[in-house]
């Protein structure tokens, strides 16, 4: 971590090949849910990426991690209010599933996970960020690096195309 703090760029791959899998599992224990611990990982670092001028010298590095990563999954669950379902114009609604008691559709988490992976990333990751991660079009804009109208294009375009795919892998389900 201290080689990363100076500015080591290599040492950052170092950090992500070591902590990755055992934080990757700590949030799908947290959440329920491997693709929003997916989701989860990738905001994990970063946020340490973004919090490494704070990283004490000589503190360990593994606590700090897991309480990044711990309020990653604070913030996603606070933001989750309701079982993810498509709404009737085959759309994703605004907010993320919780951990609830009652029944999941399964089959449908996995339509959705799966048209969501066939989307480009550049329109994957504002509709993962906007819609399951509940940021703003501001806040996504800067995580990518972009003006906020080009990741609303992007999202947009990217509904749409999941709009698309969704409806073609709901015609192979009932087929």
């Amino acid at each position: 971590m201290a080689r990363f703090c100076q500015g080591e760029a290599a040492a950052f791959d170092a950090l992500f090949q070591r902590f990755s899998r055992p934080v990757h599992g700590y949030l799908t224990r947290l959440t329920g849910s491997p693709s929003a611990a997916e989701d989860l990982v990738q905001l994990t670092f970063l946020s340490l990426v973004r919090a490494r001028g704070r990283f004490q010298e000589g503190a360990r590095v593994k606590p700090w991690l897991y309480a990044i990563a711990t309020n990653a999954a604070r913030d996603h669950q606070r933001r989750s209010k309701r079982p993810e379902e498509l709404t009737a114009e085959g759309e994703l609604p605004a907010t993320v599933a919780a951990d609830t008691a009652g029944p999941r559709d399964m089959g449908l988490e996995r339509t959705v996970q799966r048209a969501l992976e066939m989307l480009p990333e550049g329109q994957r990751i504002p509709i993962v960020m906007h819609r399951f991660e509940g940021m703003s079009f501001a806040e996504i804009a800067e995580a990518m690096g972009l003006t906020e109208s080009a990741v609303k294009v992007r999202a947009h375009r990217g509904y749409a195309r999941l709009r698309e795919l969704l409806a073609g892998l709901r015609e192979e389900a009932s087929e």
